[in-house]
């Protein structure tokens, strides 16, 4: 029988064992405990990389990096027996500074946080002698993005401090309390080629917090890496001259380059400086910006859906005679008496149907497109038309996100089958309860980013590129150019195209007329339920070898030939002269006295009904 004393001494010697194992594996083997041990006198910097550099079409920068400075505290190494030097030397009052200090104690005692944020290098040049005197603080180098110009600044969008919604998201596991990263626009679309690789270092530091040197000669180091810079498709002086022609006004531009898909310019209106949303006063300047009654924020050129109007007429044109439905040469009569009409009665073919707008004319064909008698229930043929007819509408890249590569983009809206069904019951709808579509209206909703691509299709007779506003990045090619066929005749779009020229000639685009350049263009008046109607533009231009595509909008202006017209009959020139040669037409645009005096009075109107009502 086995004595129990030896027994508990075998125990003994075998737990002491165990411990001396694991005690020599965390002393000499394991690296991170030693790590940890030592972390009393080792301190983790983070090195930041630079942002990659934003550059425009013809290389010119646009975005760049500016440095701040983040100071540091480590609260257990901080002698504030007498603050008031420090206080007076970061210009605060003692009780932010109090704040502030018992702040960076509540995270830790003994590890880094930040006291101050993003100092102005201006600021950080007069103090920094001075802050090497302060135990327990120590500077941290950032950079905030800075702008050779003010514009953009929708679409380019902001960099900010990550939040913890967006901690909680990140899946990569990157980012880190106290990261920035891209909150909208190009520089959130773009964040992970932006951003660069953060880089680490440890320094041993004495209990003054002086540096001793690195800690095991940098073993641990890693370097950072710099962001990747991007290139834009924007023209930055049509950028910056579309910018000034929509100052003062509520609305949208964008012009695409036909051939490649590429944004040569976009516009949301009204707009901000982009130098707001950087630096200490960011989320003071973002409230302020973001409580304007007028939405700077709002980037319409995505985000806002209006009706087409009669710009959607050219779309209608070319389902009808792909489907057969009309000929191009062929005389519909129109009485004026179907649906309201400015355009005067009489026969009517595509071309003069386009040129002077006719909605009676595109009420008939619209009918003939639905009721094409393909079953002896005009409810059901009528669903039989609508369902072939969204099946078009989907091809012009309309009721749907086309794929921009800037962030939010609307879809627009195409009403079906499945809403009318919800609206008045299955097979119980017809024609008469969906004409208005005819002209562009009714449930129907479009992006000015839609529209513009429309212009694009057009010039291309029967294709588009996603347009798309990053051309490369690190000098390689961002995105592959799909090419998106509509498969519909190409000479359908000569016969629209053709009325589209003798809109800009002789129809409502006459403001828009330049003596020597050929504009295709369609206007739009707006129907707008809460006030006057928006104006709207359409086009490309020159008719032969398109180097523009355009869509402008200028909300509560009335007639599209007038402000929206205008507005991109003087991108159009700019763009493909280089030069503005009707200064009346700017000065027009400029002054954005839009509404005639009969708008007046009608919005005069409005408005003393509207106080009324409240």
């Amino acid at each position: 029988m086995i004595n129990r004393s030896f027994i508990i001494q075998i125990v003994i010697v075998l737990v002491g064992l165990i411990f001396s194992i694991r005690l020599f594996s965390i002393q000499v083997v394991n690296d991170e405990y030693k790590l940890a041990a030592e972390n009393n006198i080792v301190q983790k910097i983070v090195d930041y990389p630079y942002r990659g550099l934003v550059y425009d079409r013809d290389g010119e920068l646009l975005v760049y990096n500016t440095p701040v400075y983040d100071l540091m505290i480590v609260p257990k190494e901080a002698d504030l027996a007498d603050s008031s030097e420090l206080i007076q030397l970061l210009e605060i009052e003692h009780a932010e500074f109090e704040a502030r200090y018992n702040k960076a104690r509540r995270y830790s005692g003994i590890l880094a946080s930040k006291f101050m944020e993003q100092i102005p290098n201006d600021m950080f040049a007069r103090i920094q002698d001075k802050l090497i005197s302060f135990e327990g603080f120590y500077v941290l180098p950032r950079t905030v993005r800075g702008y050779t110009h003010n514009i953009l600044a929708n679409t380019m969008g902001y960099v900010g401090e990550i939040n913890r919604r967006q901690l909680n998201r990140d899946t990569s596991g990157y980012y880190r309390s106290g990261d920035y990263i891209g909150i909208t626009g190009v520089e959130k679309e773009y964040e992970e080629k932006l951003r660069g690789k953060r880089g680490m270092r440890f320094e041993i530091v004495n209990v003054q917090g002086v540096v001793k040197g690195k800690f095991h000669d940098g073993e641990y180091d890693t370097a950072s890496v710099p962001g990747q810079n991007i290139q834009l498709t924007i023209d930055t002086e049509l950028q910056r001259y579309a910018e000034k022609l929509m100052e003062g006004k509520v609305g949208s531009l964008v012009a695409i380059e036909p051939s490649t898909g590429e944004i040569l310019a976009i516009v949301s209106a009204p707009t901000y400086d982009p130098h707001l949303l950087r630096g200490r006063d960011a989320g003071k300047n973002f409230t302020e910006i973001y409580q304007d009654s007028l939405k700077p924020l709002f980037n319409r050129p995505l985000q806002a859906m209006y009706p087409p109007g009669s710009m959607f007429k050219t779309v209608q044109s070319l389902i009808a005679m792909q489907e057969q439905a009309v000929y191009p040469k062929e005389r519909i009569y129109c009485e004026g008496d179907l649906i309201g009409d400015l355009a005067p009665v009489g026969s009517y073919d595509v071309i003069k149907a386009i040129t002077y707008s006719s909605n009676n004319y595109f009420y008939k064909v619209f009918k003939r497109v639905i009721e094409q008698g393909a079953h002896e229930s005009r409810y059901i043929d009528s669903r039989i038309g609508l369902e072939k007819w969204n099946e078009y509408i989907d091809r012009f890249g309309l009721g749907r996100r086309l794929g921009v590569d800037i962030p939010n983009e609307k879809s627009g809206y195409v009403p079906d089958i499945q809403f009318y069904d919800r609206v008045y019951g299955t097979n119980r709808w017809a024609f008469s309860n969906i004409y208005s579509l005819s002209i562009g209206q009714g449930e129907l909703l479009v992006t000015p980013l839609q529209m513009a691509n429309l212009g694009a299709i057009l010039a291309n007779k029967g294709h588009y590129i996603t347009p798309h506003i990053v051309k490369s990045v690190a000098g390689e090619p961002a995105l592959e150019n799909t090419v998106n066929e509509l498969n519909i005749d190409p000479e359908y779009f000569d016969v629209v195209i053709d009325g589209m020229q003798k809109v800009i000639e002789e129809g409502s685009g006459r403001r828009a007329f330049i003596r020597d350049l050929a504009i295709c263009g369609k206007t739009s008046t707006v129907q707008n339920p809460h006030g006057m109607d928006h104006s709207g533009f359409m086009g490309f231009a020159p008719k032969e070898d398109p180097k523009i595509a355009i869509a402008v909008y200028v909300e509560n202006a009335g007639w599209g030939g007038r402000a929206a017209g205008s507005t991109a009959s003087l991108v159009i020139e700019k763009y493909v002269k280089g030069e503005i040669t009707r200064p009346w037409v700017e000065d027009f645009v400029l002054k954005g006295d839009f509404l005639d005096a009969r708008q007046k009075k009608e919005l005069e109107e409005m408005k003393k009904a509207r106080q009324q009502s409240l």
